[in-house]
């Protein structure tokens, strides 16, 4: 959990994080904000209209990059569905306005994905690059 902690604390810090999915053969990068902690799992939302929601139902295989104070994080991980209303429940409730002006708990379109199978590379220029998985 620990390894948890110093992922979403460096991702908050940073405000925007992007992520890296595959479209077919193709790339794909967009900008997140929201990102918490559910019952030791990091947590992102989307909603299932949305390119990026048919993306990681395909190949949940993604990576999320960010920097901040002059580091960097490169983070891979599976994307894995949770359709519990409490899960949703939660990442509502972390992130207040900013997703409760967007979705609702049950307006079926609001979905969330917990990380699986992470590994987390924190880089810099000046400093040995350190990892943590969970």
């Amino acid at each position: 959990m620990e390894a948890v902690t110093k992922v979403l604390d460096f991702l908050k810090a940073s405000g925007v994080y992007y992520i890296a999915t595959v479209d077919s053969d193709r790339p794909r990068v967009r900008p997140f904000g929201g990102v918490c902690e559910f019952e030791g799992k990091l947590y992102i939302p989307t909603s299932n209209k949305k390119k990026f929601f048919e993306q990681i139902t395909k190949n949940p295989h993604i990576e999320i990059s960010s920097f901040y104070g002059g580091k960097w994080i490169r983070l891979e991980a599976e994307a894995v569905p949770d359709q519990r209303r409490e899960a949703r429940k939660a990442v509502l409730d972390a992130h207040g306005e900013a997703l409760t002006s967007m979705y609702s708990l049950d307006d079926g379109i609001f979905e969330v994905f917990y990380l699986k199978n992470a590994a987390a590379a924190f880089c810099s220029f000046t400093e040995p690059t350190e990892t943590v998985s969970f």
